[in-house]
């Protein structure tokens, strides 16, 4: 039911001055008393309303306003006749005729005619009997109409007695509920003993559509009428319960809303009694409340983060754990934990990128592409985590760098070498003084970014200790499954690192754990040749250090042979940081030149080179230590590459001792006897005496002696050593050689052939032997160093004789 008591039935809203009920009764206008044709005694003047359905024994007030509806009511009023209140079916037809009526209306007496002052009309009306519309009657200028009048149902019965008593139930229920429910509609419907009379009571006050009212007028049937109002009065009573139910919840949220800014209140002014929190920190409180909604945190760190700032509210300032939680809470606010959307990845765009920062590295870019293809066609999958392993200044951290340009995210660098305490990688808790969260959570911090790209660097060279291990700690970090709930003992909240693109680099596999290295993807960078380097230092090298240096390329210029002068003579490494070094103090020598006046332009050649970084450091020694018998040339895998080594044999009169020096582990020291005992077994088919064996002592030194060294990959170079030895005949000095030997005189495959091979070209050399074995290697190996090289493949070790041997001996001295 509505607590409203008046309906404007014309839409024309009565003045706010004006009260109908209550306005005094005017002196009939000339209008009123004007007098024109009269209905007929059988018809009645129907009054048309737009937002009102009066039923029969209701008396409603009814605001009328259009021309029509006032002629009808005056010539009423006027000729003291009933009238026909009619609901028309568009509320928004001024001018109504027969068919935009309801054809069922109510016969009213119209108990009054009020006209206020602003010039409103309003008639009270008191329904008498409902009405049907047979016809209307024309040639008048308001409606008038013929029908039948349809009588009250009378009926009794149990069923009938039910539903009244439910209905009544119903409406004093829905009563109770109304906020401001006037007591004499309570008392009406206490007093109403007819089921007919109640039904179009409740019907009239209570809260439906004008359609579902009109139904309800044009139901004659008793007990489809209580029906229907039961009906529409159990909807509305649901409806007043729900309502009363969220307004008492809500009520009760505002009370304790206002409980706790009371107590609040309370609490200031006690700290500020105490003298605690004088100089007040309301502004900061309320800032770091803002900046928690606005950090977007899941619900847990939510929760974490207002406990702590509620603890924080109650502290003083001068506590020593109030700046511990605040620089808590900051942590919490500045990490992005919102999810990141990476901006779309350009696949050609990416391979400029590659192209442009490195030269060569094909296969490696080739990777990288692929990678960046995976990612793009399924961003939400778990992508795997790629290692560079190699020597150093190859460009492992620059290929991160490249990766983020081409992804289109933020890099950070995190190093990882001489980490001994697990704690750098999880964070300290905060119950020590001075904690921080560990390196990964400060490299997301500073990336502001979920989904940046984080380089590992030098992931081999982590330790351990009694603080722990780090590499352990790292699994979680570096495992798809676990690293979207990974828990940093400083924030003692899970952060999702699912969205992080991990890099790492490595100079070697060895010292990386077994767990921890299967948990990534190893991509090899093995050092570069002559051709690269040189390729590397005009495109990149030499334009930095020019920009390094305060120089332009029209003041200096570095041509190609001083380049290679620089390659071949001052530097052997695999990488190119020392190259990029000494091209760095040929330009600074330029710089000077220019800076004091002496030039304006500075062109460097091979022999301004000499001039300025004095005598090659290096030379090609190959070819005078394999002068004589017994030395061979060998290739080595060293955690910065590759590298050349010389085995060196010699005889003197004895008892046919093996003496071994140049720091060699155990492992090629094996490989020594190994090749002794296989040189003794082939002493007839070499052409060796097998009883010299005995009378004489053999001297196997590597130089370099201070440089530790091990592994069996030297046991070729040592045979063919000792066979050069015995044999009196020199070695191939174009020729360098590795691989594994067995008691059977079966050539074994060996490790870092990539590396050894490019070591191999950039000493000059023109043949390598390696095991037939490694042929699977054979493509990685660049195709500079294939160009330069021949290759000679070992089954046996009397392959490497008849290819390296010289056919006759060396003869002896005088």
């Amino acid at each position: 039911m509505s607590s409203e008591d008046i309906h404007n039935a014309e839409g024309v809203p009565p003045a706010a001055s004006v009260t109908p009920l209550t306005a005094q009764a005017v002196q009939p206008s000339p209008t009123l008393q004007a007098r024109g044709p009269s209905a007929p005694a059988d018809a009645f003047i129907v009054v048309p309303v737009r937002s009102t359905v009066l039923f029969p024994e209701i008396v409603f007030p009814i605001t009328i306003g259009r021309a029509l509806s006032v002629q009808a009511a005056q010539a009423a009023v006027r000729e003291q006749r009933q009238v026909l209140i009619l609901l028309q079916k568009d509320p928004g037809v001024d001018e109504p005729g027969p068919d935009q009526l309801y054809q069922v209306g109510v016969i009213a007496n119209i108990l009054r005619y009020v006209t206020a002052p602003d010039g409103a009309n309003h008639i009270i009306c008191q329904g008498v009997q409902r009405f049907r519309v047979t016809e209307f009657v024309p040639g008048l200028p308001y409606l008038v109409a013929r029908g039948l009048h349809l009588p009250e149902p009378v009926g009794a019965g149990s069923d009938i007695e039910a539903r009244f008593l439910l209905l009544r139930t119903q409406a004093l229920e829905v009563l109770q509920l109304l906020p401001q429910a006037p007591q004499e509609l309570r008392m009406a419907i206490e007093g109403v003993q007819s089921p007919a009379a109640l039904a179009d009571l409740a019907a009239a006050y209570m809260d439906i559509t004008l359609p579902e009212k009109q139904d309800v007028l044009e139901t004659t049937d008793l007990v489809a009428r209580l029906d229907k109002v039961s009906h529409l009065m159990a909807h509305r009573l649901e409806v007043l319960k729900l309502s009363a139910q969220i307004g008492q919840a809500t009520r009760a949220s505002i009370d304790a809303r206002q409980r706790e800014v009371l107590l609040r209140e309370q609490m200031a002014a006690i700290q500020k009694e105490l003298g605690e929190g004088e100089g007040g920190n309301a502004a900061e409180i309320a800032e770091l409340d803002k900046a928690i909604d606005a950090a977007g945190m899941p619900e847990e760190v939510f929760k974490q983060a207002k406990k702590e700032l509620r603890r924080l509210q109650r502290m003083p300032d001068a506590s020593a754990e109030y700046g511990m939680i605040r620089t808590y809470l900051d942590w919490l606010i500045e990490l992005p934990w919102k999810p990141p959307e990476p901006p779309p990845i350009d696949i050609a765009e990416a391979r400029k990128i590659l192209d442009a920062d490195h030269f060569g590295l094909e296969k490696i870019k080739t990777r990288i592409i692929e990678y960046l293809a995976v990612r793009k066609l399924a961003p939400e999958g778990k992508a795997p985590i790629l290692c560079f392993v190699g020597p150093p200044g190859v460009g492992k951290t620059s290929l991160g760098q490249s990766i983020a340009r081409a992804l289109g995210r933020p890099f950070v660098r995190t190093s990882l070498g001489g980490v001994h305490d697990e704690a750098e990688i999880r964070g300290h808790r905060r119950t020590y003084i001075g904690a921080l969260p560990g390196n990964i959570i400060q490299a997301i911090r500073k990336a502001g970014s979920r989904g940046c790209v984080m380089m590992l660097d030098e992931i081999d060279k982590m330790g351990s200790g009694i603080q722990g291990d780090p590499a352990s700690a790292m699994l979680e970090v570096l495992d798809p499954e676990q690293n979207n709930s990974f828990r940093d003992n400083y924030l003692a909240v899970p952060f999702d690192l699912s969205r992080v693109v991990f890099i790492a680099t490595a100079n070697m596999m060895d010292t990386i754990p077994g767990p921890l290295r299967d948990r990534m993807e190893i991509i090899s960078l093995a050092g570069y040749t002559a051709e690269e380097k040189a390729q590397i230092a005009a495109r990149y090298l030499v334009r930095r250090q020019l920009e390094a240096n305060g120089l332009t390329a029209e003041q200096a210029t570095l041509s190609d042979e001083a380049i290679a002068a620089i390659i071949k003579g001052y530097t052997r490494e695999a990488g190119v940081r020392s190259l990029e070094r000494e091209i760095g103090r040929v330009l600074r020598h330029a710089a000077v030149e220019i800076a004091e006046g002496k030039t304006p332009k500075v062109e460097i050649g091979p022999a301004e080179v000499s001039e300025i970084l004095g005598q090659p450091r290096f030379e090609n020694e190959v070819a005078m230590r394999t002068a004589s018998p017994g030395v061979a040339t060998g290739l080595a895998w060293t955690p910065v590459g590759g590298d050349i080594l010389f085995i060196e044999a010699a005889r003197t009169h004895g008892t046919g001792r093996l003496i071994l020096t140049g720091q060699l582990g155990d492992v090629m020291k094996e490989s020594a006897q190994a090749a002794l005992s296989l040189v003794k077994g082939h002493a007839v088919a070499l052409g060796v005496d097998p009883g010299d064996f005995e009378k004489t002592d053999i001297h196997v030194h590597v130089p370099a002696g201070a440089t530790p060294k091990d592994g069996p990959s030297a046991g070729v170079a040592m045979y063919m050593a000792l066979a050069s030895l015995m044999t009196g005949r020199k070695i191939r000095s174009d020729t360098a050689m590795t691989g594994e030997i067995s008691l059977r005189g079966l050539v074994l495959p060996v490790g870092g052939i990539k590396e050894k091979v490019v070591a191999a070209a950039g000493a000059g050399l023109k043949r390598v032997m390696l095991p037939a074995r490694n042929r699977r290697d054979y493509d990685d190996i660049p195709a500079e160093a294939k160009r330069q090289l021949k290759f000679i493949w070992l089954e046996k070790v009397e392959d490497a004789e008849a290819a390296a041997l010289e056919k006759s001996p060396e003869p002896a001295a005088a």
